[in-house]
C-alpha cells in the first residue's frame, strides 16, 4: 500500500475494498472533525461509515485476498524496464502491460521518463510549500469515533482510532516535523495522550506534492501516488488509487491504453481541486480562518467532506 501517513479510510474506500473482497479489521469511523482548540466542526458521513485501520493490517488483508485469488507475487527490486510494441519486462517478469504503483518517489516514473524536469518541479514547489507527513501509534483507548484534525499554528495533527486501545497520530506540515512537538502544540490532545506509550516509531513521507509529465509511457501506466499526488490533508488516497487502478485495467481491456490519461484526469479532478484549494489556504494567511469557516458554514463543510468521502 503506497500511502505513508493517515490510516482513516473514507466510506468510498471501504466500499471499493469490499467490492474486491477485502475486509480489513479496524474501527468504524462515523465522520470528520476539525478542531482549532477554540472551535470544533463535526460532520457525520451521510452514506456509510469509514474505517480506521493500521496500514500493516490493510496490507495483510490485500495480500491475503490476492493469494486467495491465485495472484502470483514476485519479491524483487525494479531498477529498469524494457519494453517494445509487443510487451514489457521488469524484474525478470514478462507481461503485456505494467502498472507502476510504487509510491510518492516512484523509481518507475523516473525510469520510463515520466518524471518532470527538475526546473518544473522547482517551479511547482514555489507555488505550493513543500509538505511532509509523519505517523506514530499511541497505546490509548479511542475517545471518539471520528477522525480528529487538530489545526495547530503550522501543522495538522490527525487522530484516527485504528484498533481497540490504539490510535494513530499523523502530523502534516513543513520540513522538520516532530510528532512530540506537534502533539504538545495541541494542549487538549497532549492531555489525552499523557502517559500513553508509543506503539511504533515515527514513519513518514515527503515532500507530498508530486508531479508527473503524463501517466502513460508505452506499455507502462502510472497508478496511485506514483501518478501524481497533491497532499494527504483530505484523506482520500486509497479510494482514488483504487479508482485509478480500475480505470487503467478497463482501458487495457478495451485495447485503448491511450484513454487512461483522460480517465485519470476525470477520476482525480475533485480531489486535485478540493485538496489543492485546502492546501493553498492552509499554507497562506487564511489558515486561521479554516476551522471558523467550517463552524460557520456547516453545510459547505459537510458538502466538501461528502464529496471526498463518496
Amino acid at each position: 500500500v503506497d500511502k505513508a501517513c493517515g490510516e482513516g479510510l473514507m466510506p468510498g474506500a471501504v466500499r471499493a475494498l469490499a467490492r474486491l473482497g477485502v475486509h480489513p479489521p479496524g474501527v468504524v469511523l462515523t465522520g470528520i472533525a476539525y478542531d482549532d482548540g477554540a472551535r470544533r466542526a463535526v460532520h457525520r458521513f451521510a452514506h456509510g461509515t469509514g474505517l480506521g485501520v493500521r496500514r500493516t493490517a490493510l496490507h495483510a488483508a490485500l495480500a491475503e485476498r490476492a493469494a486467495t485469488l491465485g495472484v502470483p507475487t514476485v519479491t524483487a527490486r525494479v531498477d529498469a524496464v524494457v519494453q517494445d510494441p509487443r510487451g514489457v519486462e521488469a524484474a525478470g517478469v514478462d507481461a503485456d502491460w505494467l502498472l507502476a504503483c510504487d509510491g510518492l518517489h516512484s523509481t518507475l516514473r523516473r525510469v520510463v521518463g515520466l518524471e518532470p524536469p527538475a526546473a518544473d518541479r522547482r517551479r511547482g514547489r514555489a507555488v505550493a510549500a513543500r509538505r511532509y507527513g509523519l505517523r506514530r501509534h499511541a497505546r490509548v483507548a479511542p475517545w471518539d469515533d471520528v477522525v480528529e484534525v487538530h489545526w495547530a499554528r503550522d501543522v495538522e495533527v490527525y487522530v484516527t482510532p485504528v484498533a481497540p486501545g490504539l490510535v494513530g497520530i499523523a502530523v502534516l506540515g513543513p520540513a522538520g516535523l516532530d510528532v512530540d512537538s506537534a502533539v504538545a502544540s495541541v494542549p487538549a490532545l497532549a492531555d489525552r495522550l499523557a502517559g500513553a506509550a508509543w506503539e511504533s516509531p515515527a514513519r513518514g513521507a515527503g515532500p507530498l506534492r508530486q508531479r508527473t509529465s503524463r501517466r502513460v509511457a508505452g506499455r507502462v501506466l502510472l497508478v496511485g501516488d506514483a501518478s501524481g499526488y497533491v497532499d494527504a490533508l483530505t484523506g482520500e488516497g486509497i479510494r482514488v488509487g483504487l479508482a485509478q487502478a480500475q480505470e487503467a485495467v478497463a482501458c487495457l481491456l478495451r485495447g485503448r491504453p491511450q484513454e487512461y490519461e483522460e480517465r485519470w484526469t476525470a477520476v482525480t479532478r475533485d480531489v486535485r481541486l478540493l485538496t489543492g484549494g485546502l492546501v493553498a489556504a492552509a499554507t497562506s494567511p487564511l489558515r486561521p480562518a479554516i476551522v471558523p469557516a467550517a463552524v460557520a458554514l456547516p453545510r459547505v463543510y459537510g458538502a466538501i467532506v461528502e464529496r471526498l468521502a463518496r
